[in-house]
């Protein structure tokens, strides 16, 4: 039987300067509540978990963060790849009015971003702020801490990390392997690839620590 599996190379490399360092990171939407009770969602490319903790990368002046500094809740919608056209049309818009200066040429006010992406909002059970019903996994959540980032990046208009605690997972059923495992068989995250919209490809394999 022929060998195919392919020998690592050594890659010749060059210095450049890249505007941005999205090398491939998983999209989600933050949904969370304005001052006058209605749901803002905000899609995030900047997090990353550690068992039921998550950190969040946010602007600072973005809606989001004004809703989380306030209310201390959210969910964190996990986005699947079909889904990358709607999170595409919730991309332009922002929560803020009037639109902060730095976004004013590209982006618009928008009060109703449920309606304007065409997606459902789901009653959630531990905080105040509605679930997508789209997303696949829907991580109900509590802020815990601020941190101020980027500060000696001068490609960082302002950010902080927030630290949120998941308090209840929601999972669609065709995801669920098992009480405690999420099928990573059926699971196809949207993935943010320096600014192109990519979904997963074939296994290559697990690591020592997968229990399934």
């Amino acid at each position: 039987m022929m060998n195919t599996t392919r020998t690592p190379q050594v890659s010749i490399s060059e210095r450049i300067s890249p505007k941005i360092l999205y090398f491939g990171t998983p999209v989600a939407l933050i949904t969370s509540l304005n001052e006058n009770g209605a749901a803002n969602i905000g899609p995030v490319s900047s997090a990353w978990a550690l068992g039921w903790t998550l950190v969040l990368g946010l602007e600072t002046t973005a809606k989001t963060t004004a809703n989380l500094r306030r209310n201390r809740q959210c969910v964190v919608n996990l986005v699947s790849e079909e889904l990358h056209e709607k999170v595409e049309s919730l991309a332009p818009l922002t929560g803020n009015n009037p639109v902060p200066k730095h976004k004013a040429e590209k982006f618009r006010y928008e009060p109703d971003k449920f309606t304007a992406a065409g997606l459902t909002a789901l009653k959630s059970e531990r905080v105040e702020v509605p679930r997508i019903g789209e997303c696949p996994i829907q991580l109900e959540a509590v802020v815990r801490n601020f941190f101020a980032i980027g500060c000696q990046d001068e490609r960082v208009i302002g950010a902080v990390a927030v630290e949120v605690q998941v308090v209840q997972v929601h999972v669609a059923k065709e995801l669920i392997l098992s009480e405690h495992h999420i099928d990573p068989s059926r699971w196809r995250p949207l993935i943010y690839n320096f600014r192109h919209y990519y979904g997963l490809g074939a296994s290559l394999g697990k690591t020592f620590r997968a229990e399934v």
